[in-house]
């Protein structure tokens, strides 16, 4: 059976309605002179030195230009990015002082199929996203799967069991959706971490790895990429030129990207608009800075991922995820 997904048709009614608010006339509140004073302070739902944190590292860098202060970080893993969310919301100040930087497709994930203490949009909302990362499958060198086709039909004889770094992610859906529109078999592992995870793809422990494409890169010929679920592979000479998925199937499987985004309260985009309008025009101009590019690709990112998303546009791809996620709950819980 072919699966069919549009995009499109899977957006809530009202999407964008207060992301687009973002960008209108500002309203009467706090004005935006003097700030900011001091430096801002930035939340990482995830691990220090992980994939988020040195891509919010490398943008800031950069962003400290054009906002005129530096950015202090702190760390809140666990529970798939929930920890995080909760201390943001309920802990840190609604004044554009605090933002948290997160990836917009594992954690409205997260937020769909776990008990959260918040609620978008009215807790929290999206300033501008930084950058595009595919979800892809690849195997170890040594794997015996040459091509995604031929995982597929050996997953119609047996189950594949796939590794991920958490169960609530893009590529988890991706996956799923593949198994679903061709008959395979497949089992997703959740390992706690993207190195735990690509570490059982690389030894064998698990049949392959499903995950975001800018994590696995680096890893010196240790992987050989099967898929890609998009409609183009971006970077096809970092990813031995693999195919998109519905290219080699004639599926109809939507994107399954990350978007690494900042994220502010909606508090504080109503009471002090003239505050949020500064983070937004200076982070915009980020994008046009060659320092950028040069500093992204250190810290791992390829610049044909990095890309600007606006409010709205953020707020259409959490509402797709919030919608992807509730079609798949009971295998992305593990529940029956």
């Amino acid at each position: 059976m072919t699966l069919s997904l549009n995009r499109r048709h899977l957006l809530l009614a009202g999407a964008g309605a207060f992301a687009g608010s973002l960008a209108g006339p500002l309203s009467t509140g706090a004005r935006a002179a003097g700030y900011p004073d001091r430096p801002i302070q930035v939340l990482i739902p995830t691990g220090e030195g992980g994939g988020v944190d040195q891509a919010s590292r490398a943008f800031n860098r950069v962003w400290s230009k054009y906002i005129g202060q530096n950015f202090e970080y702190s760390y809140f893993p666990g529970a798939s990015g929930q920890v995080g969310y909760e201390v943001f919301v309920s802990k840190r100040e609604p004044n554009a002082y605090n933002i948290l930087v997160g990836n917009i497709g594992p954690e409205m994930i997260m937020y769909a199929t776990q008990k959260v203490n918040y609620k978008y949009p009215e807790d929290f909302t999206y300033l501008g996203s930084m950058d595009v990362d595919d979800s892809v499958i690849w195997v170890g060198a040594n794997s015996r799967f040459k091509t995604i086709q031929d995982m597929v039909e050996e997953g119609k004889k047996r189950e594949i069991t796939l590794s991920t770094s958490r169960l609530p992610h893009p590529s988890t859906i991706g996956a799923l959706a593949l198994a679903e529109a061709t008959g395979m078999k497949v089992r997703m592992i959740p390992y706690g971490g993207g190195g735990h995870a690509r570490s059982a793809a690389i030894t064998g422990e698990v049949d392959g790895c499903a995950t975001f494409l800018s994590s696995s890169l680096g890893l010196d010929g240790q992987a050989r990429f099967l898929t890609v679920f998009n409609s183009t592979n971006e970077a096809p000479e970092l990813t031995n030129d693999a195919p998109p998925v519905n290219k080699v199937f004639g599926t109809s499987i939507p994107p399954m990207s990350g978007q690494r985004a900042i994220v502010i309260h909606t508090k504080a985009a109503q009471e002090h608009p003239d505050r949020v309008k500064k983070l937004g025009e200076s982070m915009r101009q980020v994008f046009n800075d060659p320092e950028y590019k040069e500093l992204a690709e250190k810290a791992g990112t390829p610049w044909e991922f990095i890309r600007y998303g606006d409010a709205a546009a953020c707020d259409k791809s959490a509402r797709e995820y919030l919608a992807l996620a509730e079609r798949y709950r009971p295998l992305l819980t593990a529940s029956k």
